[in-house]
């Protein structure tokens, strides 16, 4: 699916910076430990929500086992995880294409406010304004979290005239 892009991103990208380096590269399944721990320290963060160890390790290795589910991306900081940023899709039959979703959005707490997830997020915009299929970037945020709200405000992220709503099975 993303090998389709146009080729001025390449599959690892390079960010520099006030206070370090870092590598925004796709993830690997050795990631999945990480991004399973970054994903259990976002929920209990966000929601206070104790995420099942036996379901969001298997859910994460599923996901980096198939493209199609979503993708992963992680920052490296002198070769340690310390951010990672998740898409998945929704298809617009309205738009003819496809929306990104971000979620699993998680910098680590001793690399905040440091830039992470700004090069995190401007990397896989890059991606998507290359790939002609994607009409646009959506996301969902804590109602409460203005501190959220104001970052992606800065971006361009506007709230929509839709509440979300949810069954779970």
């Amino acid at each position: 699916m993303f090998e389709s892009w146009s080729g001025r991103h390449p599959p690892t990208a390079r960010f520099r910076l006030p206070a370090m380096t870092i590598i925004i590269r796709d993830a690997a399944p050795a990631d999945g430990s990480v991004i399973a721990d970054f994903n259990s320290r976002l929920s209990q963060e966000t929601e206070g929500k104790e995420l099942d160890p036996a379901l969001i390790g298997p859910g994460v290795a599923a996901m980096l086992a198939d493209p199609d589910k979503g993708r992963y991306w992680v920052a490296e900081a002198d070769g340690d995880v310390v951010g990672q940023i998740m898409v998945t899709y929704e298809w617009s039959d309205w738009r003819n294409g496809m929306w990104w979703w971000l979620q699993s959005v998680y910098v680590r707490e001793d690399h905040r406010n440091a830039g992470v997830f700004g090069a995190l997020y401007r990397y896989v915009e890059a991606l998507a304004r290359d790939d002609e299929s994607v009409v646009g970037i959506r996301l969902y945020v804590e109602k409460d979290n203005t501190l959220a709200h104001s970052v992606y405000d800065r971006l361009g992220f506007r709230e929509t005239g839709y509440q979300m709503q949810q069954k779970v099975l």
